[in-house]
């Protein structure tokens, strides 16, 4: 009986030994038919590791499965996501000097104002004043006159930095920090014009500057550079204003003529016609300096103070609107309108007319003088892009008037 025990035994094991064999025989030939990136191993590692963990066999093409590719390592995946950065960056930089060797030198100082225009707008209070501070024109007891640089408001009604914001800053600037002064403006700027501001150390001056410039004894005078030549070359636009509405894809509103008198059916002669009530006076002074490829630089001196009155007086009145004005240079669109030769003689494309700066700045300010003080006159620099503008087009100052 126990020769038959040790028999059934001895049969058993021959039996699952040849299980087993034929178990690796299988599995030896699925392996030697996998691609050689699963068989670099050999055969009997994979069959060891198949033995031990029993792990499945990625299936190679054929019937048994479509081919996978090996996972992706840790340290690979970091490679490749540094490689693909670095192709980024020499990729961006390859565009940026591309950009900077097509760019002309007044597309550069274009894009230098705007940047810097968008700094000061952004900037801690103190770092304004400081330069306020550092470009003062004139100041003395009662009156300060500064730069007002592009851009910059002076107020701001969302409470967003401008010139009176930092006005208390400044003073403590100039008289030191014990200061009892006050600075506010007097008669303000646009945002987009440059040069002369006057402010006033107390109210009274306030009410003075005010009652001299409605009697026509305070003297501004601004300089701007036209798209066209004003016939006659020189004379006096006394024509009121009135905002109007502009109807069209971009509905908006703005300061348009309301003349006093109209021609004639016959076309001879004018006749008077009746103002409009909500109309406002404007006077404006104005002489052409020098004109050349269908420009001019032109000296104005408004006698009366209406929302955009210079502007809307050279671009309806006269037919020059000021380069770089996008509200008035067309009626129905909010869009910059330059003809091919001036676009050729600043160096742009019409795709880069829109960053052009107006170019209007208070050039000059005169306030009569009386038995204590004397006349001050007050004369400020044109900024970069103006200059650069006058060069651009062969612009010439006449004599007895510099650029600085």
């Amino acid at each position: 009986m126990m020769n038959g025990c040790c028999r059934a035994v001895a049969v058993s094991c021959c039996r699952s030994w040849s299980d087993v064999v034929r178990n690796v025989t299988a599995a030896s030939r699925r392996v030697a038919t996998l691609p050689n990136h699963h068989a670099t191993s050999g055969p009997a590692r994979c069959v060891s590791r198949g033995l031990a963990t029993s792990p499945h066999v990625h299936p190679g093409p054929g019937p048994e499965g479509p081919e996978r590719t090996a996972p992706l390592r840790a340290v690979d995946l970091a490679k490749k996501i540094r490689r693909e950065k670095k192709d980024a960056e020499r990729a961006a930089k390859v565009t940026k000097t591309t950009t900077t060797t097509t760019a002309t030198p007044l597309e550069k100082r274009v894009s230098e104002l705007k940047q810097f225009t968008q700094q000061l707008q952004n900037v801690h209070p103190n770092v304004l004043a400081k330069h306020l501070h550092k470009t003062m024109l004139f100041q003395n007891k009662d009156v300060v006159v500064i730069n007002k640089p592009y851009g910059v408001p002076v107020q701001d009604q969302r409470g967003g930095t401008c010139i009176s914001s930092v006005l208390p800053i400044l003073v403590k600037m100039m008289d030191g920090a014990k200061s009892h002064w006050e600075l506010q403006p007097c008669l303000g700027l646009e945002k987009e014009v440059t040069g002369t501001l006057l402010l006033a150390r107390s109210q009274e001056v306030v009410d003075h500057i005010v009652y001299l410039h409605r009697h026509n004894q305070l003297q501004r005078k601004y300089w701007a550079v036209t798209v066209g030549v004003p016939v006659p070359s020189e004379g006096v636009i006394d024509i009121p204003l009135i905002e109007r509405e502009v109807e069209g894809t971009q509905h908006h509103f703005k300061m348009g003529l309301s003349p006093m008198f109209r021609h004639n059916d016959t076309g001879e002669g004018v006749s008077r016609i009746r103002a409009h009530r909500q109309a406002d006076s404007a006077v404006t002074k104005y002489q052409v300096l020098d004109s050349r490829a269908g420009c001019s630089l032109v000296e104005l001196q408004p006698l009366t103070g209406v929302k955009h009155q210079i502007r809307v007086h050279l671009a309806s009145a006269l037919g020059c609107p000021i380069l770089g004005d996008h509200k008035y240079s067309c009626w129905s669109k909010l869009a910059p309108q330059l003809p091919d030769n001036v676009l050729g003689k600043l160096g742009l494309e019409k795709s880069k007319t829109r960053n052009l700066p107006l170019h209007l700045h208070a050039r000059q300010m005169i306030l009569p003088g009386n038995d204590s003080q004397p006349e001050i006159r007050v004369s400020c620099p044109m900024p970069k892009y103006f200059t650069k503008a006058l060069q651009r087009l062969g612009l010439i100052f006449p004599d007895g008037k510099d650029v600085k």
